[in-house]
């Protein structure tokens, strides 16, 4: 659950009074984060609002492979809502690193309402299992200190951004590559397999991965169907928080669970995504209808997700040979 009482202050109420350009620092920072506040700013407005965010610790202790192309992807998407102008992430990668966490929001290039505090720009930070204060700052301060903290910043897809930076592994076991590092099984990591298949035991016709297969829709969008009785456990994070999938052939992708009932695993800036990355593991082409016959000819109906942490998981679609 999200503490909808700080959300309001710091993101939704300037909005609503017309600004435009949110500039951010905090010491940690998510993808899952940004993609949460794109998903909801677009149901807040339709004006389109530029966000540029610093990361302030990376000097200190680097970052993990996962969050850097996180926010890689998420910089030169084409999937961004209408509303989302433009995002940029920097790092701070020159002098000492910065702990602080700093909200302001602009109309133009004119300060309107800025924040200080203990928010790191994380899903976590914004949840109501932590406490956190954040307090109105003097705007000319504010922006004079993000101007002179962008001075020591580079951008996350700079072309020399890998030389610039320690990044290291995701998980312990996950290499540089986000390959596994032997037998994921024995591991003491929590699994849950999802059938792609619906309850009738077939792809459903306009569910599941053909859920885009209805009059005008974008004919990849799809989403993976969820039991209940899986969702009700806590496996997989609710309330339309975001998280990270890193799969087996080493691409990643931003999920959430939605839909009544809680039913359904999708990408939420395009559910078209998560249907074309499954038409490519099956060697189908764009918007193609999927069967059940395509599954079992590539080997597997099912899809096994491992929880890392609460915002990370891994996605294994592999077809793995029966000793």
């Amino acid at each position: 659950m999200f503490d909808t009482e700080l959300l309001e202050r710091i993101f939704w109420e300037p909005l609503s009074s017309g600004a435009d350009h949110l500039l951010i620092i905090s010491g940690y920072a998510t993808p899952n984060m940004a993609s949460w506040l794109f998903k909801n700013i677009e149901k807040k407005t339709e004006k389109k609002i530029d966000i540029s965010l610093i990361v302030g610790m990376v000097p200190y202790d680097g970052l993990s492979i996962s969050i850097h192309e996180g926010f890689k992807s998420l910089v030169d998407s084409a999937t961004l809502p209408a509303e989302v102008g433009s995002f940029s992430c920097s790092y701070v990668c020159e002098n000492a690193p910065v702990h602080t966490k700093l909200y302001i929001w602009l109309k133009e290039t004119t300060p309107m309402r800025a924040f200080i505090g203990s928010a790191n720009f994380t899903q976590s930070a914004f949840g109501r299992e932590r406490r956190e204060v954040m307090t109105e700052c003097d705007l000319q301060e504010a922006l004079a200190y993000y101007n002179k903290i962008e001075q020591d910043t580079i951008y996350c897809n700079h072309g020399e951004i890998e030389d610039q930076i320690v990044l290291h592994a995701t998980h312990p076991i996950l290499d540089e590559e986000n390959n596994l590092v032997g037998s994921i099984t024995g591991q003491d990591i929590p699994s849950v397999t999802l059938s792609l298949l619906s309850r009738s035991g077939d792809v459903g016709k306009k569910s599941g991965l053909n859920w885009g297969q209805r009059g005008k829709r974008n004919k990849n969008e799809a989403y993976i169907p969820l039991p209940t009785k899986i969702a009700r456990t806590g496996f997989f994070p609710l309330d339309e928080q975001h998280f990270t999938v890193l799969t087996d052939d080493r691409h990643q992708l931003i999920l959430r669970v939605q839909q009544q009932g809680d039913k359904a695993i999708t990408t939420p800036l395009s559910n078209a995504q998560l249907g074309e990355y499954f038409r490519n593991r099956l060697g189908l082409s764009n918007g193609a209808f999927v069967t059940k016959a395509d599954l079992e000819a590539y080997g597997r109906t099912d899809v096994t997700f491992y929880k890392l942490d609460e915002e990370q998981y891994y996605m294994d679609f592999a077809v793995h040979d029966i000793q």
